[in-house]
Order: C-alpha cells, then structure tokens, then sequence
C-alpha cells in the first residue's frame, strides 16, 4: 500500500506543468556600449565634415529604443557648410541625438549663433534632421542685428533665415519696445535689406524714427 501511495504522488509531479522564466532585467542591459571622455571630434555625414562635437562625456547606447547619443555633462557643437566654414554653434547644458530618426533634443541654457549674427536662447530646442527645422516650446529669444523678439513658441528652418515666434514681443533697435499677441514670422533675407525700404513693420505699432 505505501509503495502504491508513493508511485501515484511521483506520476503526480511528474505531471505538473513547468513554468520558464526568462531572466531578470537587468540595468546592464541597457547600459552604453561606448562612453568617451575630454571629446572634442569632427563628425561628417555623407563623406562631408559638418560638425565638430566638443564634451566632457559622450555615451553611445544602440540598446534603448530609439538608440541615441547622450551628452549629460554638456555640449558644444560647430555646424560647417561644405567649404568647412563655419556657419553656427550650438552649446546646452544636456543633449540627446536619436542617430535612427536624426533627431537632437537639448535641455537648459541652449544657446545658438549663426555666420549671420542671429542669437537665440532658450531652455528647449529640437532639431528635425529629417524634416529640417527646429523648434521650441518653451520661452525663447531671438536677437538679430535689426531686431530682438521673445515668445512661448518658437518654429525655424535649419539654417535660421525663416522663423516664426508666437505670443511675443519684440523691438527694432533704437526704438520704443512694442508688445503684440499675433505670431511674429521673419525672413533673415528680407531684414538684411536696407531699412528705409521696409514699408511695413513686422512687429505693430512701432514709433517711426526721427
């Protein structure tokens, strides 16, 4: 009889379904696979030099989904044409590039000047390889050489000649400051031009010169 009890209890367990289990996740699956220190490298894109990256740490992780570059220490980047001249720079206190949709995301004190003299500054900008703009958020200024703006949105082309800024304020230089809620869209070719030619202002009611 004991015999008996002890073969069914073993048919029992021979019986019961295995569960398997995969590993834990681990934080080192999502760990960098390259992490540089003191870097200060040209990065070219088709065959052409189109940037030099100058940071304290730079971490490279194709593991997290979308993969991406991380600058935490900082970041200091030059933009180059094709005749390595340079056209602007771009520095931010943190950085992210999602190298699979060219995407660059910076955070605090971003900061931008091209070969034109245009500044902007903000604590937000995204910059859209593939669809070629950038954009902001978040509070932003932007002074030219003519003029100097500020709003809660801000929408530029790549290279900075069209943009648009909306709930803003803004003045041309030797003038009274003028406020105004409409957006405030610019074209850099256009405010090259001499003054005197401009018949309309872009920001309202601004006092005419004396």
């Amino acid at each position: 009889m004991g015999w008996y009890l002890i073969l069914i209890m073993f048919m029992m367990s021979c019986t019961e379904k295995v569960e398997h289990l995969a590993p834990a996740v681990n934080d080192k699956d999502s760990v960098s696979i390259m992490t540089s220190y003191g870097v200060n490298t040209l990065i070219s894109d088709s065959g052409v030099i189109k940037y030099r990256i100058v940071t304290e740490r730079w971490d490279v992780n194709q593991i997290r989904k979308p993969s991406r570059w991380t600058f935490i220490k900082g970041l200091f980047m030059e933009q180059f044409d094709e005749q390595f001249k340079m056209q602007a720079y771009i520095q931010a206190d943190t950085a992210w590039y999602y190298d699979q949709i060219k995407l660059w995301e910076l955070r605090g004190r971003v900061r931008i000047r091209n070969a034109n003299g245009l500044r902007f500054m903000s604590d937000e900008l995204f910059w859209d390889g593939l669809k070629h703009e950038i954009y902001s958020n978040k509070y932003s200024k932007v002074i030219t050489p003519e003029r100097t703006m500020e709003g809660t949105y801000f929408w530029s082309d790549e290279k900075m000649s069209k943009y648009t800024i909306t709930n803003s304020s803004g003045s041309f230089v030797k003038q009274e400051d003028s406020t105004e809620t409409s957006p405030v869209t610019s074209n850099e070719d256009e405010m090259r031009k001499p003054m005197q030619k401009v018949r309309k202002p872009a920001v309202g009611r601004l006092s005419k010169t004396v």
